[in-house]
């Protein structure tokens, strides 16, 4: 149970898939402009990365390892991400469609974010168990949703700052996330 905890705490704070590892930016910078749209699209990424880790621990660990194929691991991985996402998608479309329009294109972008695949991809490499890559795996969507969070709250107050016009739009938005990442520097010594 205790290493369940700090694979949980590890990969939510101190290892953030964001700010620590910087997999994900697309999503992380895209969507962050309203803290409602941020946790829908955190919620969406928690169950994508949380169901991806079992599916794929599954598939690594009863069909490409006894079949000696863990170099299609990639290829296979990408493939169960996609399908999740489009089973993501239409679950929105028709249960809440104006969270599915806010989120817009960044939706899809769940299939390429570098995230999801970086989770599965290191859950082989730390030759986690199918329980330890779903703990882990929701750990790093649970990092990623904060993360998203926070950013999505500070960009709404900075809307009523006075900010230099150099700095205005997206290099703020830069300055404020690396700055994220040196604040989340500071857990890296809890475990």
């Amino acid at each position: 149970m205790q290493n369940l905890l700090l694979i949980v705490i590890g990969s939510a704070l101190v290892n953030n898939v964001v700010l620590s590892q910087f997999l994900g930016l697309c999503p992380f910078l895209g969507v962050s402009k309203k803290v409602e749209t941020a946790g829908g699209m955190g919620a969406a990424v928690i169950f994508v990365i949380t169901i991806a880790s079992f599916v794929t621990s599954l598939i690594y660990k009863f069909i490409l390892v006894p079949l000696d194929l863990s170099y299609l691991q990639t290829i296979v991985f990408i493939l169960v991400i996609a399908a999740l996402v489009q089973f993501v998608e239409m679950f929105l479309k028709k249960s809440m469609p104006a969270l599915y329009e806010s989120l817009g294109v960044y939706l899809p972008l769940i299939t390429t974010n570098c995230a999801v695949l970086g989770v599965a991809l290191n859950n082989v490499q730390y030759e986690y168990g199918i329980l330890e890559s779903v703990i882990n795996g929701f750990g790093v969507a649970v990092g990623f949703t904060i993360s998203i969070v926070i950013l999505a709250g500070i960009r709404e107050k900075m809307e009523y700052n006075d900010i230099a016009p150099s700095f205005k739009g997206m290099p703020i938005v830069l300055v404020t996330a690396g700055l994220m990442a040196i604040a989340f520097f500071g857990f890296s010594g809890v475990i």
